[in-house]
């Protein structure tokens, strides 16, 4: 298992054409509402016991860190001037704001981990997955919902990480980020208290994906 890389080197693009990846190697782009369960089901496949050659991708953002989020860990966080400086210069795969704060994949962290034959997950939202999959054909999208959209609400809520205004924007944004489901490949329910199911599942697809196309290169 890998992690992300320090940001001295995600930050330092190498090739400045689109580079091949190994064969076989996928880049995995998982979706879903705020308050879905994101970051619980991508530690629950961390966490694995049958272990996964899987190397997370570390997202930059603009936004503040949250109690218990470490920089370089959770994300790579920025200010504006540092984020644009690097939107600018061509080092992030895609970028978008999102709740008010810019989030952007650093594009040199993806080519690293698939030329060595890992694949690459990259948790980002709607509108980035929509830039990734324009730019990257060969991605595999895989879209998490939750039960019920009242089922996230109380997730939001419970969070507690948002202002009343915050938690309002979220709910708007949800409604609309659930209708373009249909873009993606696969659309997994993460059914409250399975999240270990829910990250088996994610498993199960990636698997069956690599029976399927098992010489695909990935062009970053």
């Amino acid at each position: 298992m890998t992690s992300g890389a320090p940001a001295s080197d995600v930050m330092t693009s190498g090739a400045t054409g689109p580079i091949e990846g190994a064969p076989g190697a996928l880049l995995v782009i998982i979706s879903g509402p705020s308050g879905v369960g994101k970051d619980t089901i991508i530690e629950a496949m961390r966490n694995a016991p049958d272990g996964h050659a899987y190397h997370y991708v570390v997202t930059c953002t603009t936004r503040p860190r949250r109690p218990g989020e470490v920089d370089e860990v959770n994300y790579h966080f920025l200010d504006r001037e540092r984020f644009r400086a690097l939107r600018d210069s061509g080092e992030l795969l895609e970028w978008a704001e999102v709740h008010g704060h810019w989030y952007g994949t650093p594009r040199q962290q993806v080519r690293d981990a698939l030329a060595a034959g890992h694949d690459v997950i990259l948790k980002i939202d709607v509108q980035g997955a929509q830039a990734v999959k324009e730019r990257v054909p060969e991605a595999l999208l895989i879209f998490v919902v939750p039960p019920s959209f009242e089922a996230l609400f109380q997730r939001l809520k419970h969070r507690a990480t948002e202002t009343a205004d915050e938690l309002e924007l979220r709910q708007r944004n949800a409604a609309l980020e659930l209708a373009r489901q249909d873009d993606y490949d696969y659309v997994v329910v993460n059914e409250t208290g399975q999240v270990e199911k829910t990250a088996t599942r994610i498993h199960e697809i990636i698997a069956a994906e690599h029976r399927r196309r098992p010489g695909l290169r990935v062009h970053v």
